[in-house]
């Protein structure tokens, strides 16, 4: 059993060190966004919407890409994406405290509308899915210029219910795009279950008709999506055109800091998802294969809190832009 699990990550390509940074950027992703409640709760920031249950997802997707060549266009929880990429953890925090240095938009923006040119991660805007048309976009333009560019795109199951989401999925089969739609499936649009808002219950079953491979796959596994977005990845590059993939994950926080799960979900459901916590699932494969022990886990629980605490303190005592910077990228300058 052990050998068969080992060579799991190995016949991936992926060393033991590679394994262990994967569950760094998970648990990363886990404690910022820990953090980001309390702050919430305590008045100091205003809002969160959480990627917890998504963090397997978004690191092994984002494993699978090219950092500073591929481009992004994220969604709103894609946090363990953009850590992977290269948003720091103090740059999170500047978003979230809406201080000027805030390098997605200077601090006029929500947190979490991720944006940060130099990794070629392209801004959203608040309405939902308004990203994937970017994303297909970028990768036509790529396609003209001749550029080796892959592009990832997000967002969830309830999203995947959106007009420019259809567009979108239609223009790039249509045109055979290097683009990987990666549609986070945590079973809840805000409050609405997975079986009042999906026709037919997949979403990946969608991506046959547009002309492209509709791919399901454990988004509690890290390992397993970073499998399937890796052959996404590369069917890309050899001009096959985009894929759809759906990682089905859970939803272990209620949608956002202004909702409360506990009134349309019961006890029980909720206390249920904790088992398929990919945080576990992760750390479990790591202790059974002796990539991590306890005191190795306690080490890095330290690290990561330390990173966090100095995150916080940091961007905190960053200065608000300057009242004369409230235009400043609204409109075209020059």
């Amino acid at each position: 059993m052990k050998e068969a699990t080992m060579a799991r990550h190995e016949a991936l390509g992926l060393t033991a060190d590679q394994v262990r940074e994967m569950y760094y950027y998970m648990l990363l992703t886990r404690r910022l966004d820990e953090r980001l409640w309390l702050l919430q709760r305590g008045g100091k920031i205003p809002f969160v919407i959480s990627p917890q249950g998504q963090e397997a997802a978004q690191v092994g997707a984002a494993f699978a890409f090219r950092r500073r060549q591929d481009w992004f266009t994220p969604y709103y929880r894609d946090l363990g994406v953009n850590l992977v990429v290269g948003v720091t953890p103090r740059e999170v925090m500047l978003s979230a405290f809406a201080r000027g240095a805030d390098p997605a938009s200077g601090g006029k923006q929500m947190p979490s509308h991720w944006g940060n040119r130099p990794l070629n991660i392209v801004s959203g805007s608040s309405p939902v899915t308004t990203q994937v048309l970017h994303a297909v976009g970028i990768a036509q333009a790529a396609r003209m210029r001749g550029d080796d560019v892959v592009v990832y795109t997000a967002c969830g199951e309830g999203s995947s219910n959106q007009g420019d989401f259809h567009e979108a999925l239609n223009w790039a089969g249509l045109h055979k795009l290097p683009v990987i739609f990666m549609v986070q499936n945590n079973e809840y649009a805000i409050s609405v279950p997975l079986s009042q808002q999906v026709a037919g219950g997949s979403v990946a079953a969608r991506g046959r008709g547009y002309g492209m491979p509709g791919v399901e796959v454990d988004g509690t596994d890290v390992l397993a999506v970073y499998e399937v977005v890796k052959e996404a990845h590369e069917r890309a590059r050899r001009g096959e055109g985009p894929t759809l993939i759906e990682a089905r994950c859970i939803r272990i926080t209620s949608h956002s800091s202004d909702d409360d799960q506990r009134r349309y979900r019961d006890p029980e459901e909720i206390a249920a998802v904790q088992v398929r916590d990919p945080i576990r699932k992760a750390r479990q494969y790591l202790f059974e294969h002796g990539l991590m022990d306890e005191a190795a886990e306690q080490e890095l629980e330290r690290k990561v809190a330390a990173i966090v605490d100095d995150a916080t303190d940091w961007a905190e005592a960053q200065p608000y832009a300057a009242p004369e910077e409230a235009l400043r990228h609204v409109y075209k300058e020059g």
